[in-house]
């Protein structure tokens, strides 16, 4: 095995020689160890499901507490990933498509995520609930490489777990405002206090309206404006010190525009963006969870049950999202109809999916015993319907299309697929962890999951592909799949000394296939593409990791090496005669990589730190031969971040923030050809503030030399405009 001329062993060697190197530089991860004003605080993960210190938890995580999210502006979810190495976000096409990349684990459109993202506790078990803002949060916490039998589903290139405030037994609150340069403000802020004996109540609101950013020059208005309102409660109920309850409610409405593509040869093709229709994204999730926790004397019991809705309508300009008489589509009819005949095409997707999960589970108390452990079970039940389409563009504008083709004479409908899914998926896992010295410890998870998929094809018979030779799609056809494994964990610690940690282990993750809309498998077949039919399969990766932590001094470094087996990776194709977006899988990649992070504190309220991460990706079987041994779609071979802040006492009772970021993220492929490659992307974030007497002004740039780049690329010439500069100053008052 080996990346970039260098073997897996050799990696290994090169992160145990960094870590007992001298360095001058922190972590992301562990700047946020210590608050502001501090010299030795630590922050408590729950990786492991038990209390630990981020040196002595023996993975790779990189986490954030309160301060640290305040410090660095982390608002939104690429705010936070940006901070974390081998760790991409890719945000295309809708709010609802954003994919996480970690470690070479990718994601992509209608697949399931490649990390489980876990809210207070809570799995999110839908992909497109992720890319939400974040406000009123406690800590972030992302774990990388497999944790199926610790987290279960989609945990198979890690987890990502998010904590919001708690409830408080003391009046408190905080409030934000802030303008930018969209133009656009926000305002955002949470209360919380006791309202009765043991009742305690916290509320957290955010709101943000902006113009946008990036120029659409057709239509002379900008083709990204946002209007986002998100509102949390809840409600902890504490009748004894062994009982709680906590019930918690949540919604949040975008209303946004997407689909504002370009077509291009070659990903670092910048073009303006000229589609004539803005269309409109509009998303609304709620979600209402209980939490009930009873703590024994030799046993904590834990219920979490929670119910999710999430609604999502799509329109917009469809291929090659040009101005209707230069599009391909009307030039095309042109020619073949006679002048007068063109005509475009636009497009409307409508997802809907509502969701039932409980978990419960058992586990020894949370008290630092040689011996823990922990059994469970889990099951979620999801209803999912979408549908996909077509209309012919008359030049009024695209309409939405929800569950049956439109009759709109304004929006005749071109091309429809629909597709109802009825899936039931459920697990049982135990993990169990064991101090055989004081210095070696050994801990084991095994989780299995089973996942039966059942989908029924909703699309009017007049609408299915017919291709010869193909057995033709019927409306109402039922298919039904399960899709099953197991995923095992086992991690070996080593403490020589209290301020050194050394990990190995093995583990497995497990993600459900799934189904594609009915008939594009014979669609692709028409159209000879290989790896794409009607159902896509379950992906496994199976990863071997050796790392290890360190403190000396105001320096701490963490080393981490690893090789993934991945079977069954996702990539994407769209099929423009039916506007569907689909999977395939490729049978096999190979990922080898390491992380290496560092960080000091090297004056008083002064930190810096470094982090990279690499990650080399070989695709070694597909069923197209000149595709071995490419690059597999979607991952960046490195990420690169430097940062330096001060959080400190600047004179009398003022104190300055002043923040510096910088990260690279590599040379990125997108599809299993690699016909083209990003150039790496150089990005730098900075803030800079004062607080006076719980009053902090602060003036922030995401993006500040106006960098210019794809987002995405997607089979086909697809590219999607990455956000530019964007700058502002807030004001937060703490109560």
């Amino acid at each position: 095995m080996k990346f970039s001329g260098v073997t897996f062993a050799s990696t290994a060697a090169l992160a145990a020689a960094l870590l007992a190197a001298p360095v001058c530089a922190q972590t992301a991860a562990d700047t946020t160890s210590q608050p502001d004003g501090a010299s030795g605080g630590e922050i408590v993960v729950s990786a492991l499901r038990r209390d630990q210190t981020l040196l002595d938890a023996p993975l790779a995580i990189t986490a954030f507490d309160s301060q640290a999210i305040q410090n660095a502006g982390i608002e939104r979810p690429a705010d936070f990933i940006g901070l974390t190495s081998n760790v991409t976000l890719v945000e295309t096409q809708n709010a609802g498509n954003a994919f996480v990349v970690i470690r070479g684990i990718t994601q992509n459109r209608n697949s399931e995520p490649s990390v489980a993202v876990i809210v207070d506790g809570v799995l999110q078990v839908n992909p497109a609930q992720f890319n939400q803002e974040l406000f009123d949060i406690e800590q972030i916490e992302v774990l990388k490489g497999p944790q199926g039998g610790l987290y279960g589903r989609n945990a198979i290139g890690g987890a990502i777990v998010i904590n919001t405030k708690k409830p408080t037994s003391q009046f408190e609150g905080n409030i934000t405002a802030g303008i930018d340069n969209g133009f656009g403000y926000f305002l955002r802020g949470g209360v919380s206090g006791p309202l009765a004996e043991n009742l305690f109540f916290r509320v957290a609101a955010s709101y943000y309206d902006t113009d946008g950013f990036i120029p659409n020059t057709f239509l002379g208005e900008n083709a990204d404006p946002v209007e986002d309102f998100s509102l949390r409660g809840s409600l902890l109920f504490e009748p004894t010190d062994k009982l709680s309850i906590d019930l918690r409610a949540s919604t949040n409405q975008l209303r946004t525009q997407g689909l504002y593509y370009n077509i291009v040869d070659d990903v670092n093709t910048i073009a303006d963006v000229r589609v004539n229709n803005p269309g409109q994204n509009d998303r609304d999730i709620y979600n209402v969870a209980m939490k009930v926790e009873y703590a024994g004397d030799n046993a904590v019991f834990t219920s979490i049950s929670s119910y999710d809705t999430l609604k999502e309508i799509l329109t917009g300009d469809a291929f090659d999202f040009l101005p209707i008489e230069e599009s391909f589509f009307f030039n095309l009819f042109e020619a073949i109809l006679g002048p007068g005949n063109g005509f475009d095409l636009n497009q409307s997707q409508y997802l809907n999916v509502k969701a039932f999960s409980q978990e419960v589970r058992l586990a020894s108390p949370n008290d630092g015993r040689r011996f823990n452990w922990l059994v469970g079970g889990y099951l979620v039940d999801t209803t999912r319907f979408i549908s996909t389409g077509n209309m012919i563009d008359t030049g009024n504008g695209v309409f939405p299309v929800f569950r049956t083709p439109s009759t709109n004479p304004l929006n005749p409908q071109f091309s429809f697929l629909a597709d109802g899914q009825e899936n039931f998926a459920w697990a049982l896992f135990a993990n169990a962890g064991y101090e055989i010295t004081p210095e070696l410890r050994i801990d084991g998870s095994l989780r299995y999951d089973r996942d039966r998929r059942r989908q029924t094809t909703l699309t009017p018979q007049g609408f299915l592909p017919n291709v010869p030779g193909v057995p033709q799609a019927q409306s109402g056809e039922v298919r039904t799949r399960t899709f099953q494994d197991w995923q095992p964990k086992v991690t070996l610690t080593y403490k020589p000394d209290r301020d050194v940690t050394i990990y190995g282990g093995y583990s497995r993750g497990f993600r459900s296939g799934g189904f594609n809309q009915t008939g594009v498998g014979a669609e692709a077949i028409n159209n000879a593409i290989v790896g794409v039919g009607d159902v896509f399969l379950a992906e496994t990766a199976d990863t071997f990791e050796i790392g290890a932590k360190a403190k000396v001094g105001p320096v701490r470094i963490n080393a981490a090496a690893y090789t993934t087996k991945s079977q069954n990776s996702y990539f994407f194709v769209f099929l423009a005669e039916s506007s569907t977006q689909n999977l395939g899988n490729i049978p096999e990649v190979r990922l080898n990589g390491f992380e290496i992070d560092a960080s000091a504190r090297i004056l008083p309220y002064f930190d810096v730190n470094a982090a990279l991460g690499v990650t080399d990706s070989e695709i070694k079987a597909f069923d197209d031969p000149t595709v071995i041994g490419n690059n597999a779609p979607q991952v960046a071979a490195s990420t690169l971040n430097l940062g330096a802040q001060y959080a400190g006492p600047l004179v009398g009772r003022v104190d300055l923030l002043a923040r510096l970021d910088y990260r690279r993220i590599g040379r990125t492929w997108w599809e299993p050809f690699n016909t083209t490659s990003r150039d790496p992307v150089d990005l730098v974030d900075g803030r800079l503030g004062i607080k006076v007497d719980g009053v902090a002004i602060t003036a922030f740039a995401q993006n500040l030399f106006d960098k210019t780049y794809n987002a995405e690329f997607s089979p086909g010439g697809f590219v999607f405009r990455a956000r530019p500069r964007r700058f502002g100053v807030q004001v937060r008052y703490d109560f």
